[in-house]
């Protein structure tokens, strides 16, 4: 470090080190443990013992200095022999000396088997990892015996430095992650760089979203001063009115238009899809639903200010304009001005209730019931404007011909709900017997009404099976919302079995109660196409779900296996090939890679039983597991170069390669602790050169902008789910 960086480093620590201490200057155990945001207290009081190297109880500045010197300015040597001293149980028994670069070891010297494993414990309780003490014992043994190069029964330090460098990875940046916190803000500069929507690449990966938003602002404007220009002999304010007017009619049939799901399921099969942006359908209705709003506020503080101007003249007061029908204005008994107020109201309201806010906040139902007000939307424009009908008749009759499809098709037959599993992070499970006359496609979505949960509310939930699956279909729903909490206690509770007590049936002790047949009555609408209907015309399909994220893809990853098992049926000598050069009119791919990022371990439990069917039929077939590669992230499991998981990583590395499974998920694929680094993922996919490349997503919106920008910059096609 330069002189200057060594002088800001020492007095933003000073100041950190302040903020912690408080009047005496002195950091304590608890305040240490605070500060750190260390969970485990074998780790807290470990790091504590060797920063006070006094022995006093408490933690001066200049202790905190000289230790943490080490860890962040240190060599590789100075870090491991703090990393040895904390795996040095027996050695933490008195006082730690310590100079200025490096730990002196005063304890045994050596690591023995039982304090390798009280350490693991620690480790695993710190990533939030829970394992039975025998894999315990096993991910001790199979790093002891790794390590004792010697076989002398304990580990040195010179075996622990010589079994860290088969990790270089972690050696590379060896530190405690928390110490972080103590590292000052990075204030160099940064090369200008060019706003992400002005880049190229940006235009190039949004074209026909852009064109299309072009089109439609150009379709608006020129609209707009259309009418201003057929009425500008009533003067500036009631111009911009009538514009604004004008521009309300199309907008308050084109947001319809944007929602007719059938009609573009249907168009999504068709060569329409390489020209309008169909797949974002959803992001333009909220756009149009933002302009409404707009067009709206300016049309009625237009209407304002000329009622007021007039007012001024005689005849009527502003109010009797605003509120009642004297002045006549309207073609339906002069109730322009009190229709056009409750429009204004209920389109302000709609629009709040749509937010973001409220729909994620487990207010659900509001956004929905607020906006069923759609249908008084109609009805009072028909009546507040002469011409709105024309603008209507056509896009109404498709509407409410959909709408009478829709409630024909989720009437006709009898769809019950035979089967419920209770899964970890209150998913619930739903088995429903599939009619024969239902096809769907992989990635699609339905409406579910369930009326013993709720008679009216329609919920859309993304089918989790594939459709080569016959008789049933699946359904996982997460509970986020009141509708879906329902549902899941309702199943929990224990008077859901006056409907499954005919049907019940426990399965084995391990699933018990959470796992019922039942015979209860749903209806159904849909199916409805998503993004994902691309994916068999890719040829590389990156599938990136978060948590619950992952259920459009697992009606994906079966059915891609069950199209690839037949090709490999289709043409048997591809086996050694991969399949990777053999192209079918069904599916395009060459190379299927699925990234699952879980918070928690119990969140992989939803579809591990079915990750792995995927991973043994696929290693039947293909020994270097070429085309369908998983990628399993925890998110809650500290990183393999933090020094409160080295130990544990490095041992279940180990036990991975030693069993061939992991031992987290069971899975072949090994769950790597922390999040995905996407600039290297997506380096590596891009080198790959197995054809263009497809990402699709589904998960949080905040994820969702990281991911895109990546796709961005490396030229891939980006793809995101909305259920």
């Amino acid at each position: 470090m330069s002189v200057d960086e060594d002088s800001r480093w020492l007095e933003w620590v000073t100041k950190q080190f302040e903020t912690i201490a408080g009047d005496d200057k002195e950091i304590d155990i608890d305040e240490f443990k605070t500060a750190l945001k260390v969970k485990e207290s074998f780790f807290a009081e470990r790091f504590f013992a060797l920063f006070d190297s006094d022995g006093s109880g408490s933690i001066s500045l200049d202790e905190l200095l000289k230790a943490l010197n080490l860890l962040i300015h240190g060599d590789e040597t100075d870090k491991l022999r703090f990393l040895f001293q904390v795996y040095d149980v027996d050695g933490f028994l008195g006082r730690n000396v310590k100079c200025c670069v490096c730990f002196v070891l005063t304890g045994s010297g050596s690591i023995d088997p039982d304090e390798l494993r009280t350490v693991l414990k620690s480790c695993l309780q710190e990533s939030a990892i829970s394992l039975p003490e025998e894999k315990l014992d096993d991910l001790t043994l199979v790093l002891f015996e790794s390590a004792d190069k010697d076989s002398s029964g304990s580990i040195t330090f010179e075996e622990l430095k010589a079994e860290l460098e088969n990790f270089p990875e972690v050696m590379e940046n060896l530190t405690i992650s928390a110490a972080n916190w103590l590292k000052p803000p990075d204030q160099e500069q940064k090369k200008p760089q060019t706003p992400r929507y002005l880049t190229r690449a940006y235009w190039q990966n949004n074209s026909r979203k852009l064109l299309f938003l072009c089109g439609y602002v150009l379709l608006n404007l020129m609209l707009f001063v259309a009418a201003m220009l057929y009425h500008r002999k009533g003067g500036g304010w009631f111009m911009l009115a009538k514009g604004c007017g004008q521009c309300l009619n199309f907008n308050c049939t084109f947001v319809m238009v944007l929602m007719l799901r059938r009609c573009l399921t249907w168009l999504r099969a068709t060569w329409v899809v390489r020209i309008l942006p169909l797949d974002q359908n959803i992001l333009l209705h909220q756009i149009v639903g933002y302009a409404i709003l707009f067009f709206t506020l300016v049309h009625t503080a237009a209407h304002i200010i000329n009622f007021a101007r007039k007012s001024q003249s005689g005849g009527f007061s502003l109010w009797e304009y605003l509120l009642t029908t004297r002045p006549g204005i309207g073609w339906v008994k002069g109730t322009a001005s009190l229709t056009g107020v409750i429009l204004q109201l209920l389109i302000c309201l709609m629009v709040f209730c749509s937010s973001t806010f409220v729909r994620r906040s487990g207010h659900f139902e509001v956004f929905y019931w607020t906006h069923l007000s759609y249908i008084w939307v109609w009805i009072l424009l028909i009546i507040h404007c002469a011409n709105f009908w024309k603008w209507f008749v056509v896009p109404g009759f498709v509407f409410l011909l959909e709408k009478i499809v829709g409630i024909a098709v989720s009437r006709i037959g009898g769809l019950y709900i035979v089967e419920v599993n209770l899964l970890p992070s209150k998913v619930t499970h739903l088995v429903i017997r599939r009619p024969q006359f239902f096809q769907f496609k992989p990635g699609d979505y339905i409406y579910i009404n369930i009326p013993v949960i709720a008679k009216y509310e329609w919920h859309p939930f993304t089918i989790s099976s594939a459709p080569e699956q016959p008789d049933t279909m699946w359904l996982h729903v997460r509970s986020m919302g009141q509708w879906t909490n329902r549902l899941y206690e309702y199943f929990r509770q224990p008077e859901s079995l006056i409907l499954c007590s005919l049907f019940y049936l426990q399965v084995s002790a391990k699933s018990g109660e959470n796992h019922r047949f039942c015979n209860i009555k749903c209806y159904v609408d849909g199916p409805y196409g998503t993004p994902t209907r691309q994916i068999f015309a890719s040829e590389h399909a990156v599938l990136i779900g978060a948590g619950i994220g992952i259920t459009p893809f697992a009606s994906i990853l079966q059915s891609i296996m069950y199209r690839y098992r037949m090709r490999k049926h289709t043409y048997p000598n591809c086996s050694s090939t991969g399949c990777e050069n053999v192209k079918d009119s069904d599916m395009r791919l060459r190379k299927v890679d699925f990234i699952w990022i879980n918070r928690d371990q119990k969140s992989f439990e939803w579809f591990v039983s079915l990750l792995t069917k995927l991973e043994m039929e696929q290693a039947d077939g293909e020994p270097e597991g070429q085309f369908l590669e998983m990628h399993m992230y925890m998110t809650s499991a500290l990183s393999k170069n933090d020094m409160k998981a080295i130990g544990l990583q490095m041992a279940l590395d180990l036990l991975a390669k030693k069993e061939e499974k992991d031992s987290i998920t069971g899975l072949r694929t090994r769950t790597q602790p922390g999040r995905p680094k996407w600039e290297k993922v997506f380096q590596k996919l891009s080198e790959e050169n197995k054809g263009k490349v497809h990402v699709f997503y589904c998960g949080a919106p905040a994820l969702a902008k990281v991911i895109k920008a990546q796709c961005e910059h490396f030229g891939f096609n980006f793809y995101k789910e909305n259920f």
